[in-house]
């Protein structure tokens, strides 16, 4: 298996609408890559079969000649194409400084990168998660990266906070993963990883965390919090374009929102207040680790940085939220998701390349446990 950071390894980013688009946020980084890296579609999974289309609606078009056609939520692999009489001399060499693309550290554009978007099917999921594999292998793909974002108490002021999983132990050393823990009812991201993993190939499982307050608004930081780690995993460098500025409008207009609404400010705080005190324990468990570290290396001199440890920082339980005026409906679907440690969020929906835009659905954290969500 190919390392997912090596010039000539082909890396599949994979991202569906649904449960696990929380804000939009990962098809988002789907039509972001694919306007970056000129990707084609190279196949189609139909969605017959699959999709409810009283779900997700099929749309009707003009063509190129004035054709009224329908366009239906299949499921798309975007990639690189070679033309006939391209050479590999041409497809390698540099472009224009100025040219917005996806580049390796050395300042070459990234031509082996593909994408996966659709919207995650309501039935016969074995049979897709089959057609995945099958893709993956007549395609030559390396590496698999399945995205994910959820909604979680997670105050908008504050770092996205993203989470990466693995089945394989040499990857998780790698790029600092972990393993999921989580039993319990799976989404179709599982399905396909599971499947991946049962044909031999590696996968990396990226969440972020979305905060549950903002529910009804695509949520860019958390696609620009995406974008981050996918530059840290495969080694390359991705141009942000207006996602920076979109990200601190979309701050900004959340806080003053909640500078109008007193209860919502109150509840923003705890939850600041709740972050930054689990992020100061992480600190000062890795600051004693750390300590220990030396002591086990260097012999009695550090004995006393350990005789008199500091104190343990208390973890203060996460904070309630004020009741909401108006409790939202339950989502119409309990998964769960073995990629990320879960939280009771909402059910998502978004979109990715190709693909129809849905409003994110609420789940019962937005209805009682928090005030109701702004709309910037």
């Amino acid at each position: 298996m190919s390392e997912p950071s090596a010039p000539n390894s082909r890396v599949l980013i994979v991202a569906f609408q649904g449960w696990s688009d929380a804000g939009d946020a990962t098809t988002e980084v789907l039509q972001h890559l694919a306007g970056l890296t000129d990707a084609e579609v190279l196949h189609e999974i139909g969605a017959e079969g699959y999709v409810d289309f009283q779900v997700h609606r099929p749309k009707v078009l003009f063509d190129a000649t004035g054709k009224r056609v329908l366009e239906w939520p299949d499921t798309r692999l975007f990639g690189p194409v070679q033309r006939p009489g391209a050479s590999a001399e041409a497809l390698d060499a540099p472009l224009a400084a100025e040219s917005e693309t996806v580049r390796r550290i050395d300042g070459s554009p990234v031509r082996d990168l593909f994408l996966l978007a659709g919207v995650e099917p309501a039935r016969d999921w074995q049979n897709f998660a089959d057609e995945i594999v099958e893709l993956v292998d007549v395609w030559a793909i390396d590496f698999v990266i399945i995205l994910g974002s959820m909604f979680s108490d997670a105050p908008h002021t504050r770092p996205i906070v993203t989470t990466v999983t693995s089945e394989y132990a040499a990857r998780r050393d790698e790029v600092g993963a972990v393993r999921s823990s989580y039993e319990g009812p799976a989404g179709i991201s599982t399905v396909i990883d599971l499947a991946l993993a049962e044909a031999g190939i590696e996968t990396l499982s990226l969440w972020a965390q979305v905060p549950h307050y903002v529910h009804s608004t695509p949520s860019p930081k958390a696609s620009l919090a995406l974008l981050d780690k996918l530059e840290e995993l495969l080694d390359i460098v991705i141009p942000r374009g207006d996602l920076l500025v979109q990200a601190n409008e979309w701050e900004a207009n959340i806080n003053r929102i909640a500078d109008a609404d007193e209860d919502m400010s109150r509840y923003i705080r705890r939850l600041e207040e709740s972050r930054d005190e689990e992020l100061a324990a992480e600190t000062t468990g890795d600051a004693i680790a750390l300590e220990f570290e030396k002591f086990l290396k260097g012999g009695q001199r550090f004995a006393r940085d350990v005789e008199s440890p500091r104190p343990p920082i208390e973890r203060s339980a996460a904070p309630e939220a004020p009741a909401a005026a108006e409790p939202a409906a339950a989502p119409d679907s309990s998964e769960t998701d073995d990629a990320e440690p879960r939280s009771p969020e909402s059910d998502p929906d978004g979109s990715g390349p190709g693909g129809p835009k849905r409003s994110a659905q609420t789940d019962e954290a937005n209805g009682d446990d928090a005030p109701d969500a702004p709309r910037p």
